[in-house]
């Protein structure tokens, strides 16, 4: 199933081109608040799967085009996202480095929404990185990497926006300011994706090509990333885990630009952008390759 948020934070669930409202199976939606009524469908999600088939065959359907998306989690108590998790060597000769993650903001920009760009005097250029990104549906404390599918409720395109130029000693203000983290348009649950290590991850830039890659060159696995971030920390159900992007097509992101994202399975989404930084020029190569030398993550 595909679960959209959209207009007045309400749920629905995606049947072809049209939307089907599930909210009334969400008691005291009100009282439970955006976030928690997301939370409350994906933790009882095997108990109202029965009621939600007969409402996706049955209910009254509008269309997609006359609903106003939303994120598809309105905040999460959580936005993880892998450190340099791909493969950028055709020939994989890297090496794997050390798995490691850092913050996001929770703060998650909808499709139709715009990116904020702030004028930051460090920051040489912002670049979107499209990401395959999972959503936890199940608690999950020391998972071991057997289980750990067993604790995702499914998956959506998630944007990464990095602020290149400035202090790698923290990544609060390069990675993890509010406005450079955007999702959708929907999450599609788990039993529809196979693999999800065999999805093609698009994205342009005003029309221009830049990322096109598979997700098959991911370098830890899903699995492996639940099993290392549950050692560490108790993932709830609603966080948002993202899995790393690849670096080739990366490239600068400005005022008044529109970014769209596709996964293959799960959607297409376009944001805007907004904000008062000048025009950035593409400084940054992937993998440090020329310009400033720094190498993206």
């Amino acid at each position: 199933m595909k679960i959209l948020r959209y207009d007045d934070d309400r749920l629905g669930l995606v049947n072809g081109d049209t939307v089907v409202d599930a909210s009334g199976l969400v008691p005291f939606r009100e009282h439970r608040g955006p976030q928690g009524a997301v939370e409350f469908l994906i933790s009882g999600f095997d108990d109202l799967r029965p009621r939600l088939a007969t409402l996706l065959e049955a209910g009254e359907k509008r269309p997609l085009s006359s609903v106003r998306h939303r994120s598809p989690l309105a905040r999460p108590s959580r936005v993880l996202a892998a450190f340099v998790n791909y493969w950028n060597d055709p020939d994989r000769s890297g090496g794997r480095k050390p798995l490691e993650f850092f913050h996001k903001s929770p703060h998650l920009i909808g499709p139709g929404g715009a990116i904020e760009l702030r004028d930051i005097e460090a920051v040489a250029e912002f670049q979107p990185e499209v990401e395959l990104a999972f959503v936890i549906g199940r608690a999950a404390s020391r998972v071991r990497e057997a289980d750990a599918l067993d604790h995702v409720f499914g998956y959506v395109p998630y944007v990464d926006v990095s602020a290149r130029g400035m202090t790698r000693k923290s990544q609060f203000l390069p990675k993890g300011q509010d406005g450079l983290s955007a999702c959708g348009p929907w999450i599609t649950t788990r039993d529809e994706i196979p693999d999800p290590h065999a999805l093609t991850i698009r994205s342009w830039v005003n029309g221009e090509a830049r990322q096109d890659f598979s997700s098959s060159l991911m370098i830890y696995s899903i699995e492996e990333q639940i099993a290392w971030l549950s050692r560490f920390v108790e993932l709830r159900p609603g966080d948002l885990v993202t899995t790393g992007g690849f670096h080739a097509g990366l490239g600068p992101l400005n005022v008044g630009d529109v970014l769209d994202i596709e996964i293959s399975g799960l959607g297409r989404a376009s944001f805007e952008t907004s904000g008062d930084s000048p025009r950035k020029v593409a400084h940054f190569k992937p993998g440090g390759g020329g310009g400033m030398a720094l190498t993206p993550v």
